[in-house]
């Protein structure tokens, strides 16, 4: 196990949690920050043991976007120098989305720009009462654009045309109807709630889960056309003939565990 600087790992039963852990800086990004992150992801979707990854801030908010060193250093970056910077960040939150397994962003106090994005990257985000996001990046004059895949699939490109140029704050009830985060909750019940969508998820099988992933990525934006329809029928009927799930459809008939869960 890799030793880490700026955050934790934090291991219950089949539950991992990286903590982002720079809360005098409300968890901002910079490239320790960055490194780790990607490292923390890779580690995890590696151990088998780990079914579920949750992402967390410590202290009163999930990440305040970037570190104000960090965006004194890249304001005098030439184009070389902050395309590296770009491809480190656009490295992470991918791997972060690409994870083998379910992840969940575990939202308090301020995610603001790459905060919003990790927020996106994960499948699902619970957020407190309290959260509030942005994708402020054209206050400064840039653009959120290593994050906007992620943010895209969330909210879709109506409102990201509005929210990436108005930079506007959106309060945890507003980023709920626009479905960047998919519930919202008290603040003294966020754990609660993220315990509960971990132990679901972890009730169901691990290589469907993945596959279901894949199927989301290859069908999403595409026609309805009979390419699309076989292609559909071809991954469900390689899926059925796996031993995963021949013993899910045996253990449901046979009222019993399936192996997944012993």
């Amino acid at each position: 196990m890799a030793t880490y600087q700026s955050l934790e790992i934090e291991r219950a039963g089949r539950v991992a949690t990286i903590w982002m852990n720079r809360p005098a800086v409300f968890n901002a990004f910079d490239e320790q920050l960055i490194d780790e992150l990607a490292a923390a992801c890779a580690e995890l979707d590696a151990d088998a043991a780990v079914r579920v990854v949750v992402l967390g801030g410590r202290g009163k908010h999930f990440s305040a976007g970037a570190d104000l060193n960090w965006m004194r250093r890249a304001a005098g970056y030439g184009e070389t120098e902050n395309l590296a910077d770009a491809r480190r960040f656009a490295g992470m939150l991918h791997t972060l989305s690409n994870l083998s397994k379910p992840s969940i962003a575990r939202v308090q106090g301020a995610a603001l720009g790459g905060g919003t994005g990790l927020t996106a990257a994960c499948d699902m985000a619970i957020a407190a009462a309290d959260a509030s996001f942005s994708t402020s990046e054209v206050k400064f004059g840039i653009i959120p654009s290593v994050i906007s895949p992620y943010v895209l699939r969330a909210v879709g490109p109506r409102h990201a045309l509005r929210f990436f140029q108005s930079a506007e704050r959106i309060d945890a009830r507003r980023a709920l109807e626009i479905g960047l985060v998919g519930e919202v909750v008290a603040v003294d019940r966020l754990d609660a709630a993220v315990a509960a969508l971990a132990e679901t998820l972890i009730g169901c099988a691990p290589q469907a889960q993945k596959a279901a992933k894949d199927l989301i990525a290859a069908v999403d934006g595409r026609p309805i056309d009979a390419t699309l329809c076989e292609e559909t029928a071809q991954r469900i009927a390689r899926r059925r003939a796996t031993d995963e799930a021949k013993d899910g459809v045996a253990a449901f008939l046979e009222k019993r565990t399936p192996a997944w869960l012993l």
